[in-house]
């Protein structure tokens, strides 16, 4: 049975994913302030992005994501275990994006697949000093 203090650990965790995913989908990349350490080590390349330090990342997301004007991720079930001041998360993750054309529908690429997050304990709360995404399908996508 978990106590208090792991009860309030996991819901701190998922407001955390659920901050990652707005920032994303809202396109307010500061907010991504609030899930990473400034050091924090991010990859994408799994899914065609890049791999490295939180600032470069943040920027390349700024820079990329505007080309799917709709997009809604959906973090589903995680697994956290916590230990201390670190904690381990295997998140679900469903990604939609639309790609607009010039003539007919907006393409839809869907990916799926894991959120691999190592957390640190800060005094704001809970970190991600790493994101490691990992692809398990996609559709519509090259």
């Amino acid at each position: 049975m978990l106590d208090l203090a792991q009860v309030s650990d996991r819901i701190e965790i998922d407001d955390l994913l659920t901050r990652y995913a707005r920032a994303i989908d809202s396109g307010e990349w500061d907010r991504l302030d609030d899930v990473f350490l400034p050091q924090a080590k991010i990859d994408y390349t799994a899914t065609g992005g890049i791999a490295g330090e939180y600032p470069e990342v943040k920027a390349w997301l700024a820079r990329m994501l505007p080309l799917f004007p709709r997009r809604q991720h959906v973090i589903a079930q995680s697994e956290v275990t916590v230990n201390g001041d670190a904690a381990t998360v295997l998140a679900y993750f469903v990604n939609p994006l639309l790609v607009p054309q010039q003539e007919g529908p907006d393409l839809l690429w869907e990916f799926g697949g894991y959120y691999h997050h190592e957390l640190t304990r800060t005094e704001n709360g809970w970190r991600s000093r790493q994101l490691i995404e990992e692809l398990v399908w996609k559709r519509g996508a090259p």
